[in-house]
């Protein structure tokens, strides 16, 4: 059984989705995927090819407004992983595998290991003691550890901190990854490792800021957008076990969903993970009345997010 399945599986009771319309949209497409995939990728080659141009004949000041942009995109191919880790990006298993490792690869979160970890998440969304995503980012406990926490900063050396770990002693000890992953995790993070390594060594040998330039500082601003657009996803909702209840749907730009993947149905995607990417809308339609945290707009979301984080760090309310 899948983990979309696996998790779907139960949520029979009061449900406002039946079981054949369900089925009728967790149908599994390559062709949207592809699409998306193909927009995402080939506006990160075209936007960094600009940032080459303009800082080579303009200067360097003059591309940052196309570094930024890059890192916008960069750092939003972790939804495209995500979806992989779903498993319904793609109809064919082969293109899950392929996308969510190279997008995985760019951003520095390597795919197997983001999967045993997504998959805990989705098991115990919300649970302080269980949720890996609580767990690897303890509450701020004062207003300038939370604008660091809105960085993504602490989160991205986290991450890459783990990987070397992993790489480096060949002994994975997080609680969200079973005894039987372990070896595979170990493996891959020294895949990574060995590419990064290689990569460093060619730019140094051909004296070219091209990888620096076009992804390195650009993935780094793009952290400034991605982690506030995560906390929006759960923070400050309920700590039930219902979806419903946990999760927040944010009602954005066709832009925005775009480049997240639909990620912004986040309420329809955790109550129904089989559903791929492209049928999120179609189900908030069907859901939508019984969607406790919705807002209109990342302005909104992100603000309850940040003043619910502000309040229990001062004791306010209860984390």
């Amino acid at each position: 059984m899948s983990m979309t399945e696996s998790l779907d599986s139960g949520r029979t009771r009061s449900n406002p989705v039946n079981h054949a319309r369900l089925r009728e949209l967790s149908a599994l497409r390559n062709g949207p995927g592809l699409v998306r995939i193909a927009s995402h990728l080939g506006s990160v080659i075209l936007v960094g090819a600009a940032i080459l141009f303009v800082s080579g004949r303009y200067g360097l000041a003059w591309a940052l407004p196309l570094i930024v942009c890059q890192g916008v995109l960069m750092a939003f191919l972790f939804m495209a992983e995500h979806e992989t880790a779903h498993k319904t990006a793609f109809r064919t298993r082969w293109l899950n595998l392929a996308v969510g490792q190279c997008c995985g690869f760019v951003i520095g979160l390597p795919y197997e290991y983001y999967c045993v970890f997504h998959w805990e998440h989705h098991r115990h969304t919300q649970d302080p003691a269980k949720d890996p995503e609580l767990l690897v980012k303890p509450l701020p406990k004062s207003d300038a550890q939370l604008v660091l926490a809105f960085s993504g900063v602490e989160q991205v050396y986290g991450r890459l901190r783990l990987m070397l770990k992993h790489a480096i002693t060949g002994v994975v000890t997080v609680p969200w990854v079973p005894a039987n992953k372990r070896s595979l995790i170990v493996r891959e993070a020294r895949l990574y490792l060995l590419a990064y390594a290689l990569l460093l060594i060619g730019s140094l040998f051909l004296q070219t800021p091209v990888l620096l330039l076009a992804w390195i500082v650009p993935l780094f601003f793009g952290q400034f957008f991605l982690r506030p657009y995560l906390y929006a996803e759960h923070t400050g909702c309920g700590r039930s076990r219902d979806a419903f209840e946990n999760t927040r749907t944010t009602y954005t730009s066709a832009l925005i969903k775009w480049f997240a993947w639909n990620m912004p149905y986040h309420v329809e995607h955790h109550a129904y993970p089989s559903v791929p990417f492209h049928a999120l809308r179609e189900l908030n339609g069907i859901v939508a009345e019984r969607i406790v945290h919705g807002e209109a707009g990342y302005r909104r979301s992100i603000g309850k997010a940040w003043r619910w984080l502000r309040s229990a760090s001062r004791g306010e309310v209860e984390a």
